[in-house]
């Protein structure tokens, strides 16, 4: 039925979760997975009076960030290997995560987007993630919502 996933992560207990349950249900179905971490982008600072300085350079921000996602993806894809599951791993910059999610699904071919109900704001909606909700209701590829 469904034979590449997308599992979109973000390093969170819910998360980490939900790979876990994903890989098991790849390995069941014979499918593979890419796992997907948007990484954000540079917050602009804001200037004025009582504003506080970040002394973050763009370049700083951009490598910790590249590094915390490597290291989350790699985490997933230990998860996969261990159980047999072909697995990628794959990154954006995008400060708007549901957007980043459906476009990696379509850029990689993926018939189902396996997802937390929520990521790490905490319980945004009551029951779904603004994120997950976004996803829903703006992807054309079928969603599956682990709690």
């Amino acid at each position: 039925m469904f034979k590449h996933f997308l599992v979109p992560t973000d390093g969170s207990a819910l998360s980490e979760g939900t790979v876990a349950r994903a890989v098991s249900f790849a390995r069941e179905a014979g499918a593979r997975i890419t796992f997907f971490y948007a990484q954000p982008d540079f917050p602009m600072p804001i200037y004025g009076e009582g504003a506080l300085i970040d002394p973050t350079t763009p370049e700083q921000f951009a490598k910790a960030a590249a590094a915390e996602a490597e290291q989350i993806l790699q985490r997933a894809k230990a998860m996969a290997d261990a159980e047999g599951v072909s697995s990628d791993t794959d990154s954006v910059v995008n400060e708007v995560p549901y957007e980043a999610i459906i476009d990696a699904a379509d850029r990689h071919g993926c018939d189902l987007i396996f997802m937390a109900s929520h990521g790490r704001r905490g319980i945004a909606g009551l029951l779904l993630g603004s994120e997950t909700q976004k996803v829903l209701t703006h992807s054309k590829t079928p969603v599956l919502v682990y709690r």
